[in-house]
């Protein structure tokens, strides 16, 4: 909204000394993290204190963990905290009718409302089991439609992809380096040297045209399951204080970086990658996000003062998913969101383990030869010992070194 002011008075003629800073990405992405880490910090309390009123305090199932029962009663519900600190920056400081925003706010809505509607439902209405499961996933689906259809069919969302024998960077001739903007379904793999892939190359018995004229039919149904799959990973990592937190602002800075060079011809040209247009407004929401979910996890540290629910883990996996389709950086997830990944396999291997030994070897072998000790993992290290606090810092610590992972892939090919 500012930037349209700015941009309004300046038509006007009217020139108010500094409000040039509106022009540039980096500053108002700055003060967009600025203001969304106060706005979580300073009303972030209030909404604790109100949750807490309402007796909207977490319900601690016994499993046999230590320091559980002492959990009881805390405010859960905290991700209202995320989105209302969150979206004030947001609707400030980007372009709000720039598509990638306008995804980027419905798809914090979206799933916001989908985790709000179980812990409401948890809490209030006292149904333990909160939104059904097949309507959380009818949700999720409904989201990765949502992006999927508008990443493919919006004429706004399109690539610049550099000529096969672009010259080095020269800053008066750069978009020379670069094709015409064209809508095309790619991404990008990393560490391999012609680093593209198109969806359409999936149907490769097709011809080329056709290929790509029905390259939605396998291109929104990944969207779809990426958007489920980060989403319920961070649900599933939801599960002591601050890691959920804590590795989703890792990974949000990481995106935030991406965006940012994905949307400056210069820097898309000295790493020769895909110059996206309009996509620097991205790295203001991301960094807004990460400001409030770095002003969340104050609160949220071990012992933590408030949980997010799945109002804020469903709509900050969510997001991330949705970030990372934007920025054709799908294929990164599996590394990027390498905590979510562990945490939601220990729970499928888990599950799969305990089957195949009960049919095998009976119930009681199966249930006193598991392959955790409790999952998700996080849990198996509670069990063995560790306390919590570890356990977050040394999967923060983890989360970090497979973003920087992410990041060297931009010259390690």
């Amino acid at each position: 909204m500012l930037y349209y002011l700015y941009e309004y008075l300046t038509a006007q003629g009217i020139h108010i000394p500094g409000l040039g800073m509106f022009r540039f990405i980096s500053f108002r992405a700055g003060m967009a993290v600025l203001l969304s880490l106060i706005i979580a910090l300073v009303y972030g309390k209030k909404i604790i204190n109100y949750l807490r009123a309402k007796q909207m305090g977490e319900l601690v199932r016994d499993l046999g963990l230590a320091g559980q029962k002492q959990k009881e009663g805390t405010p859960t519900m905290g991700g209202l905290i995320i989105i209302l600190a969150t979206l004030i920056p947001v609707l400030l400081f980007t372009r709000i009718f720039n598509v990638y925003i306008v995804l980027l706010i419905i798809s914090v809505v979206w799933m916001g409302a989908i985790g709000f509607i179980d812990d409401y439902l948890k809490k209030i209405k006292k149904n333990k089991d909160g939104l059904s499961g097949k309507f959380k996933v009818i949700g999720q689906v409904g989201l990765g439609l949502i992006v999927g259809v508008t990443m493919y069919f919006h004429p706004d969302i399109t690539v610049k992809r550099k000529y096969a024998d672009a010259k080095e960077l020269n800053r008066n001739y750069v978009e020379r380096n670069f094709m015409p903007t064209e809508k095309a379904t790619v991404s990008t793999v990393p560490f391999v040297k012609n680093n593209e892939f198109d969806y359409s190359g999936i149907l490769f018995w097709m011809s080329p045209a056709d290929a790509h004229k029905w390259a939605w039919t396998v291109f929104i149904p990944i969207v779809i399951f990426i958007v489920t799959a980060v989403s319920n990973g961070a649900n599933i990592t939801d599960g002591i204080d601050g890691l959920a937190a804590g590795t989703s602002v890792v990974i949000l800075l990481t995106l935030a970086f991406f965006a940012y060079v994905s949307g400056n011809i210069i820097f898309a040209d000295y790493l020769n990658i895909m110059f996206l247009p309009n996509m620097g407004e991205a790295t203001i929401f991301a960094l807004a996000l990460t400001g409030a979910t770095i002003g969340f996890f104050w609160y949220n540290t071990y012992p933590a003062q408030v949980f997010m629910g799945d109002t804020g883990s469903l709509m900050l996996g969510g997001v991330i998913a949705v970030l990372a389709v934007i920025l054709r950086k799908e294929l990164l997830i599996p590394v990027l969101c390498g905590i979510f990944l562990i945490e939601n396999v220990s729970v499928m291997l888990q599950v799969a383990v305990f089957k195949y030994r009960k049919r095998k070897h009976g119930l009681e072998y199966a249930q006193n030869h598991r392959l955790f000790k409790m999952s998700p993992l996080h849990h198996h290290y509670q069990k063995e010992g560790y306390h919590e606090s570890k356990i977050v810092n040394r999967m923060i610590i983890m989360g970090v070194m497979f973003a920087i992972i992410c990041l060297i892939t931009l010259k390690i090919r």
